[in-house]
């Protein structure tokens, strides 16, 4: 009888719920303290040429402090970036490392925008979007989305954000609910024109946590969710690029110090 009144109370919630709330759920899924991985990014461009990255990607905190390494092709390898997430209205610290040229090139908030190795990821793409800097709007609880060529029930939400200079006017996100977690499986992003800019499509890996390896967490789930599958199509440049996550490691006691400019001058 228990079982049934929490089940109910819990249905109605859903049905009640709003854009804040749905935003919140988001957010706090459960996330390791430190991610590595290695990737594959392809990039095709309008004439259907395609390019191939391979990168190496360590990252903390919900990625706020972030280093990527090229690996390949030639004409890239060596190019590193570091990101470290200020908070509180500071400007984020973005730094490439250009060893053809033997310097670091600062990424200036003005420039966030700006593509990422040629990429249809820009660097404000690359940052984590803080919850209080956007409204939201709950648009459907009950829309119809693929998930993993499967179709399924999803919340439709839309973001817009309050800074100015977001290269952004608005965001159409599809979320769906696995488990205790809510996942942004795909996006729709819009121009400062309120025209459609990217289309951009998110698979996960259900990682299993073991709870009594780490009393830190406090979260009921038994699963991470990492993302390991990134397709974004510019449909107005008719350009795409996919990002293919691989031999992801976890937890592995990264430390804040490792985040720095000389590291970025050494490969993985």
């Amino acid at each position: 009888m228990t079982k049934n009144i929490t089940i109910i109370l819990l249905f109605n919630y859903l049905l009640t719920m709003n854009g804040m709330e749905l935003a919140t759920l988001i957010e706090n899924r459960i996330k390791p303290d430190d991610i590595k991985s290695t990737n594959t990014m392809t990039i095709t461009n309008k004439k259907g040429r395609k390019k191939t990255l391979q990168l190496v990607t360590k990252s903390k905190d919900n990625s706020k402090r972030q280093m990527i390494w090229f690996l390949s092709p030639p004409d890239d390898k060596g190019m590193s970036f570091l990101k470290i997430e200020q908070g509180g209205g500071e400007d984020d610290f973005m730094k490439m490392w250009l060893p053809g040229f033997k310097k670091f090139r600062r990424i200036a908030s003005s420039k966030k925008s700006n593509s990422f190795m040629g990429s249809d990821i820009s660097f404000e793409d690359l940052t984590n979007r803080n919850i209080n800097d956007y409204s939201y709007k709950l648009i459907s609880s009950k829309s119809e989305c693929e998930y993993k060529s499967t179709k399924t029930s999803c919340y439709e939400l839309e973001s817009i954000p309050e800074n100015i200079n977001s290269q952004y006017s608005k965001h159409i996100t599809w979320v769906i609910q696995e488990n205790d977690t809510y996942l942004a499986i795909k996006e729709s992003s819009f121009d400062k024109d309120g025209q459609l800019l990217k289309i951009k499509s998110i698979e996960f890996e259900q990682i299993t946590y073991n709870q009594e390896s780490d009393s830190a967490i406090i979260n009921s789930s038994k699963y991470f969710y990492i993302m390991n599958k990134l397709d974004i199509k510019n449909v107005q440049k008719n350009t795409s690029t996919s990002l293919v996550v691989n031999d992801i490691s976890i937890n592995l006691g990264i430390e804040d110090k490792d985040f720095n400019e000389m590291n970025l001058k050494r490969l993985p």
